[in-house]
């Protein structure tokens, strides 16, 4: 494995002294996809209520001949999936909408149609299922534009021995192995019934090429993380595919093998209930945060992090896991590699109570004042990928393990080569990511946004933001010079893009809901069939917590702090005593 020889990389913050990404390497289609209905590009985050890019998860076929596009349309009662040209980034056809459907979750792209992952509420009747039509996750095979099987990945047909669950939030993600010939899905869910009831964890399924819902041994979970906080998750060549998770406990674990909260501990974080600042993105996030390398066994996640020090034992968990303090109140980009989908290269973050230094072994991507936020990952090939983020300089972190705000000033894009950083970050303050970052055949890595502002200065209003879009972008990098052409032609009548550094020539390429048209979907088989594959002792680590009714923070110490320290009286508060029972919206107010 490449790995081996450049080990001591790995816990190194080093730079290679030859060429990075430049301007060049980036090509834009800016609103190259008219969209056959609108949507809302803002999705607010937990509790602030500050901006994120709502995902449109997007997706190419192996033989690179096509790829697909979902969005939640701006009445958030559809979604929507468009296939588009991987050229020219234009549609091909309309749309297929999926009725009901509450969130675009994660898609696979088929040589002859597409897999989505999205949540919609039970069939009128149906016995024991959540209240006030509650969302469950589902997933759906289209062929060639007809549905092929739906499969519901929650409810009381599905096997939980705390509880039949739902997912009123779908964070989390599908991939897609054609070498074990299964779909994996991986989301956060709350218990409907039973021991866990009210409470928050997450789930991962396996689904056959038929729709069949498959319960494997050593793979399948129905409680993972408790108060999961971020998911990555990537497919192997057979069941477990890997995957990590933040909890709000103090960890990031790699834990492909369990599926809960331990395995291999990635890193220690400052964390408050329902928060772990938002590592893998927070709301709308969990997607492109874990690459598998090309041709290669390999794994790079990438994710956000204030540091860690001075490590106290977790008593309510107890067990020997750890709470820490920040080292910084921003959040820094860092990067960890593995050697395969159950191996870290390196050290694990320590578990030693008392010790001062909590995050030796992360090797970080930046190490600065300014906060960063959204981070993603994209392999060029078997050695090199490219590392995303926001940033906001001079940061205002108000709320413990959340997001900042301040003034944004632009997306990075950083070449890191077997686990060092080339160059400077190329920096555009136009291009964002909102949408899965797509390796193409020909070594492009693309993916959508929407061209508007983007200002990180203030929270959403409450309620939500009431913008819209009815165009899509789409922005690929390339790892060689001179290989991006800046803009490209488009189809699409292109209104400009908007910066928020005051160098703006037109505006935003935003729009208002005028119509909505719908697409009847033949009429085609629902599953919740479940085949159980031999089992054997499960070593899931399962936590329940004691039912609260407010939040709790673990810890609300920070140190070392270069932005505004957070006040205390803006966090979501702590209880003494457990966590709450559940995680619910920003109140008035907040």
């Amino acid at each position: 494995m490449y790995f081996s020889t450049f080990a001591a990389l790995t816990c190194t913050f080093t730079s290679v002294f030859s060429q990075g990404l430049s301007s060049t390497s980036l090509e834009k289609h800016v609103d190259s996809l008219a969209l056959d209905f609108s949507f809302k590009p803002v999705k607010e985050a937990y509790w602030t209520g500050l901006p994120h890019h709502r995902r449109t998860p997007f997706a190419a076929s192996p033989d690179g001949k096509s790829a697909f596009l979902a969005y939640l349309d701006s009445n958030e009662t559809d979604v929507h999936v468009q296939q588009v040209d991987p050229e020219s980034f234009t549609a091909v056809g309309s749309a297929v909408t999926i009725e009901g459907a509450k969130e675009a979750g994660g898609l696979v792209a088929h040589d002859d149609g597409f897999a989505l992952l999205t949540n919609e509420a039970l069939p009128s009747g149906t016995a024991n299922a959540p209240l006030d039509s509650t969302p469950v996750a589902v997933l759906y095979r289209y062929t060639d534009g007809i549905q092929t099987w739906k499969t519901f990945l929650g409810g009381p047909d599905v096997d939980s021995s705390l509880g039949s669950l739902a997912s009123p939030d779908l964070n989390g993600d599908l991939v897609y192995s054609s070498e074990a010939g299964l779909y994996g899905a991986y989301f956060v869910a709350t218990a409907y019934s039973g021991s866990a009831e009210g409470h928050f964890g997450d789930s991962i399924q396996y689904v056959k090429t038929d729709g069949t819902l498959t319960t494997i041994s050593g793979a399948t979970s129905s409680w993972g993380c408790s108060h999961n906080t971020g998911i990555a998750f990537e497919a192997a060549d057979e069941a477990p595919f890997a995957s990590l998770c933040a909890e709000d406990q103090g960890e990031i674990w790699l834990n492909t093998r369990g599926q809960g909260m331990g395995g291999v501990k990635v890193a220690n974080e400052n964390t408050t209930n329902g928060g772990s600042g938002e590592p893998m993105g927070g709301m709308s996030g969990s997607y492109s945060n874990m690459v598998r390398l090309v041709d290669s066994d390999a794994y790079v996640l990438a994710w956000v992090s204030r540091g860690a020090v001075d490590l106290t034992e977790n008593e309510w968990l107890g067990g020997g896991n750890t709470q820490c303090s920040n080292r910084t109140n921003n959040r820094n980009v860092a990067i960890a590699q593995f050697s395969d989908k159950n191996t870290l290269d390196g050290e694990e973050a320590t578990s030693e109570i008392g010790a001062a230094d909590g995050d030796s072994q992360v090797n970080w991507i930046t190490q600065g004042t300014a906060d960063a936020s959204n981070a993603h990952v994209a392999a060029f090939d078997s050695e090199s990928v490219v590392v995303t983020w926001e940033e906001i300089e001079d940061p205002y972190c108000p709320v413990i393990a959340m997001g900042c705000q301040g003034e944004f000033t632009g997306t990075r894009f950083q070449l890191v080569t077997q686990g060092a950083k080339v160059g400077e970050p190329l920096v555009e303050t136009d291009v964002y990511v909102a949408g899965d970052m797509v390796t193409l055949s020909d070594g492009r890595v693309c993916w959508p946004y929407v061209s508007m502002t983007w200002d990180l200065s203030q929270p959403v209003a409450y309620g939500g933001s009431g913008a819209t879009a009815d165009k899509i972008s789409f922005a690929c990098i390339s790892n060689s010079a001179g290989s991006g052409n800046g803009v490209a032609s488009s189809t699409s009548a292109v209104a400009g893009t908007s910066t928020v550094a005051g160098t703006s020539t037109a505006a935003p390429s935003t729009t208002f809901l005028t119509s909505v048209r719908h697409t009847d979907s033949a009429a085609a088989p629902t599953t919740s069939a479940l085949e159980t594959l031999p089992a054997s002792p499960s070593d899931t680590t399962v936590v329940v917590d004691p039912a609260s009714s407010a939040p709790q923070v673990h810890t609300a110490t920070v140190i070392a702090t270069p932005a505004p320290a957070p006040s205390s009286s803006a966090s979501p508060g702590k209880d003494k005593g457990g966590k709450p029972s559940c995680r619910g919206r920003r109140p008035a107010g907040v």
